[in-house]
């Protein structure tokens, strides 16, 4: 028998024009965790936030090799899986984060944000609730 070797997705790159901008964003309007902001080697800056319950944080910077090239905004529909919809939704708000309308998708709950620079976010809630990759 064969086992499949782990792989966890623990950090996504965010293009942004304003790195500040972008941080101050995430952790002072979401309330997100900032996990680092540091420059090093110069002029390759590096900020990585963090959802809330996340095992996956969120990487924005400049002047890094390949990943700096990217156009900015371009994350579209990025998920965010959240057990209750409308505590998620009232906290946002509350922090002054515009929200979209809460769509009913066959009883999926999903709504829409954007950052500063366009890149979109889904807040999901499963039909039944909670995350539907915990076990029991």
């Amino acid at each position: 028998m064969t086992t499949t070797v782990q792989m966890r997705l623990e950090l996504i790159h965010l293009p942004v024009s304003d790195v500040d901008r972008a941080r101050d964003f995430y952790v002072e309007k979401c309330g997100w965790e900032l996990i680092t902001d540091h420059v090093q080697m110069g002029d390759m800056r590096i900020v990585q936030v963090c959802p809330p319950g996340s095992g996956c944080a969120i990487l924005m910077g400049r002047n890094i090799p390949e990943i700096s090239d990217m156009p900015v905004g371009v994350q579209k529909g990025l998920h965010l899986v959240v057990a209750n919809m409308e505590e998620a939704t009232k906290d946002l708000a509350s922090r002054g984060v515009e929200l979209g309308e809460v769509q009913d998708l066959g009883g999926v709950l999903y709504c829409r944000f954007e950052d500063p620079d366009g890149n979109s976010w889904l807040l999901q809630q499963w039909a039944e609730g909670g995350f539907p990759h915990e076990a029991g």
